[in-house]
């Protein structure tokens, strides 16, 4: 890969969420700010949402890690469940040992004594929830039951819903509409802006070891945010390739040329059901492949 030809540590552009490359811009801090203090605060719903790409994942995992241990963190990252399976993840989460056959009541009676027992622990329960668009109103409405558990100074379960905008859709729907009443916070993603991704860019190349002026040129640049459109996963990918055309040329700065080739190939992955072929085929990776074999000749 291209790591030692750029005197990197890491690669910097990797889709998987590592908070350890979060950006703390003014969107995303804001974002991050208003987690914290509903958090703190009590409160019985967050709703936190972003279109796909934005970085709701990344800054669900830095929101969970930001918290001090008077927060019990539980986590469900795919919550397309119906209500009981939803109730038995959450119960694992808490660390709750149940019988193989126990019954709903039961379930519910043993969260209920589980969360009682932290609350006087003086721990809080925080329960965050990843595409939480995909949440079934029947589970929907679970969680706003389960919120209904308090002491006489708070709640004893505070959620979290991380989701696409497809959420702010289902939470319209009037069957849930005592649950829609309780989101006292929310706070909406938005894309990067240009210069926003310049710096996002130069972040990362940061964190990864990178100790040079700069790696993409304007031009470059300018180029990678009209296809990215600011979206965070987007341009991770697009600058990687672009990163690795960069590399398969011998050159030391990627240039307006090299993000077309990346903006082209990842175009042509999504496009066709050919894909495979065509993007083995593609000048990026012919450019990537040729410099590799006269590299280790």
């Amino acid at each position: 890969m291209y790591i030692e030809h750029f005197g990197l540590r890491a690669l910097p552009f990797g889709i998987t969420p590592d908070t350890s490359f979060f950006f703390a811009c003014s969107n995303y801090q804001a974002a991050l700010n208003t987690l914290l203090i509903a958090a703190k605060s009590g409160e019985g719903f967050i709703k936190i949402t972003g279109e796909v790409g934005t970085g709701k994942t990344m800054l669900c995992r830095k929101f969970m890690s930001s918290l001090d241990d008077s927060f019990v963190m539980a986590y469900i990252p795919n919550p397309s469940l119906e209500p009981r399976t939803l109730m038995l993840a959450l119960a694992d989460e808490l660390e709750i040992s149940l019988a193989e056959d126990v019954n709903q009541h039961r379930l519910m009676q043993a969260i209920n004594l589980r969360l009682m027992k932290l609350a006087r622990l003086g721990k809080k329960v925080v329960l965050c929830l990843d595409e939480a668009q995909a949440l079934p109103l029947e589970s929907l409405e679970a969680l706003r039951l389960l919120t209904n558990l308090e002491t006489e100074k708070r709640k004893l379960l505070q959620i979290v819903l991380f989701g696409q905008p497809e959420l702010n859709q289902k939470l319209q729907n009037n069957a849930i509409r005592q649950l829609t009443q309780r989101i006292t916070f929310q706070y909406e993603i938005a894309p990067l802006t240009r210069d926003d991704m310049a710096f996002y860019i130069d972040h990362r190349l940061r964190v990864a070891g990178f100790a040079g002026s700069t790696l993409f040129t304007p031009r470059a640049l300018s180029r990678l945010y009209r296809a990215s459109k600011g979206i965070p996963r987007l341009v991770n990918i697009l600058a990687h390739k672009s990163l690795m055309a960069t590399y398969g040329e011998g050159s030391q700065q990627a240039s307006a040329a090299n993000v077309h080739l990346a903006i082209k190939d990842t175009f042509l992955a999504k496009s066709h059901p050919w894909r495979w072929r065509l993007l083995f085929s593609s000048p990026f990776f012919i450019a990537v492949i040729g410099f590799a074999l006269d590299y280790f000749k």
